[in-house]
């Protein structure tokens, strides 16, 4: 069976270049880890392939750059007896066999020539420790020191050795053990699980960048909220993510009761997974409530309000970016405006929306309205069936106000009518205050419908703004 399926890869012809280039200097090579793990799955093959290499990994990655004409560089690195290069839309890595020790407060090993065994005894879970044979007399030939593939039949994840020592050698582990559980849908081992909680807090000594690479992992699934309940479950969360587990738990005051905001949040994910593949829109709706924690009151007669959540979250999220080393760019920005504006279209949602209105969203959101309105559709949890669909319901009457005022308006690339220049030259003026004042109201007067988002129109206003305000115009 695991034969055919090398047979029958599509990297085939790549597996006999390397194949040859191993058997030519007379050394073990194996496909291994994720790429077998997903082809045993039936599952589409990573771009990533790891090449096991009993010997030096570092010449046979040289050989095969060279035979498959990459004409690329091959990046080296001597410490971890690793090579790696590109060729057409993949990453392939060689490693020379190898035993590693760790030391308490370093992920980074010691590592030594080590044999077969010794290399799959340092791997993270049984599952990505399944090799097969590239050798020609051992073509296809199955490597599975620790029973991956049953543990691949039954959907769950094991470490090879005992999980304290994987654990602490490793603490990024915790995490991939995570992602995998929730991009694979297999369950953690329960006593690999135990220890994950127990220490939870070496996690401390892993960089941010990796920890954030993770995490955009576990939000690029189907249903991101299996990974995060297990980071609370295990206590992770709060290490990493204390914003998010702030706002668990429900508070009772004279019989009023607020829902879990937490809970709310993993389903506003999971929801808004089901119709984007946008990570920073992901991580919008991952966030979109953390203000809530700060910001909850009791006020009688009233009951729970969250008064200013949107702006207080928005400005919380570059902490959050900043201590997990994610872009401080316009990613950054995106993440902030969706929160900021997350009420906005519920608002318009629940009244009869104004043009007047839709003009002032489209503006501000200007081309993000449409992730806008898809993290407040995302954002209906409701259980019950009929208020579910009037609110759906009353989003894609915003949404169809939307497509026609920007028809009409051209609003959302919102360019003003009368520049500046025009404005001085029209009224003879110096750079100064005159001109933004006469271009505000422009705008203003755009947006509220008063005149229609043309030349003549603006040209018009500006003249009787200018009179009003005592400039002359200037011929």
């Amino acid at each position: 069976m695991i034969e055919s399926l090398i047979k029958n890869s599509i990297d085939n012809n790549l597996f006999k270049v390397i194949s040859n280039c191993a058997d030519k200097i007379g050394v073990d090579c194996y496909v291994i880890g994720g790429y077998v793990r997903d082809l045993l799955m039936g599952l589409e093959k990573p771009k990533d392939i790891d090449i096991l290499v009993v010997g030096d990994g570092i010449q046979i990655a040289k050989n095969v750059s060279k035979k498959l004409n990459t004409n690329g560089k091959v990046k080296i690195y001597k410490n971890f007896r690793t090579a790696a290069f590109k060729h057409n839309d993949m990453e392939l890595e060689f490693v020379g066999a190898r035993k590693e020790s760790y030391k308490l407060n370093s992920r980074n090993p010691k590592v030594e020539i080590g044999t077969l065994d010794d290399d799959l005894n340092r791997r993270d879970f049984t599952i990505n420790s399944i090799g097969i044979c590239l050798n020609e007399n051992k073509w296809g030939e199955l490597i599975d020191k620790f029973n991956g593939v049953d543990h691949i039949d039954k959907k769950l994840i094991i470490t090879p050795l005992d999980p304290v020592k994987t654990f602490l050698d490793d603490p990024l582990r915790m995490l991939r053990a995570i992602r995998f559980s929730c991009q694979l849908n297999f369950l953690i081992d329960p006593r690999c699980l135990k220890i994950i909680a127990q220490e939870k807090n070496r996690i401390n000594i892993i960089s941010s960048e990796r920890i954030a690479e993770e995490l955009n992992k576990i939000l690029m699934t189907n249903k991101p909220s299996l990974g995060f309940e297990i980071l609370f479950e295990t206590g992770i969360l709060e290490i990493i993510l204390p914003e998010l587990t702030a706002l668990r738990g429900i508070d009772e005051i004279e019989g009023h009761k607020h829902k879990d905001n937490f809970n709310h949040t993993l389903e506003v994910l999971d929801n808004i997974c089901e119709t984007t593949d946008n990570l920073w829109l992901r991580w919008s709706a991952l966030l979109h409530d953390i203000g809530k924690a700060s910001t909850k009151k009791f006020i009688k007669k009233i009951g729970w309000t969250f008064h200013g959540h949107e702006l207080k979250g928005s400005k919380m999220v570059y902490k959050i970016f900043k201590r997990l080393n994610l872009p401080l760019n316009y990613k950054l920005k995106y993440v902030q405006k969706i929160i900021y504006m997350s009420s906005r279209p519920i608002i318009l949602s629940s009244e009869n929306v104004s043009d007047s209105a839709v003009r002032r969203l489209i503006y501000d959101a200007k081309e993000d309205v449409d992730d806008l309105l898809t993290l407040c559709e995302a954002d209906i949890t409701t259980k019950n069936l009929n208020k579910f669909n009037k609110y759906l319901n009353n989003f894609k009457i915003v949404r169809q106000k939307i497509v026609e005022v920007e028809k009409r308006d051209h609003i959302r690339n919102f360019q003003p009518p009368i520049s500046g220049k025009e404005i001085m030259n029209y009224f003879n003026l110096k750079p100064g205050k005159e001109i933004g004042i006469i271009k505000e109201f422009i705008k203003e007067s755009i947006l509220d419908g008063k005149i229609p988002n043309d030349y003549e129109s603006a040209k018009s206003i500006m003249s009787k703004k200018g009179i009003q305000m005592g400039l002359k115009i200037y011929k």
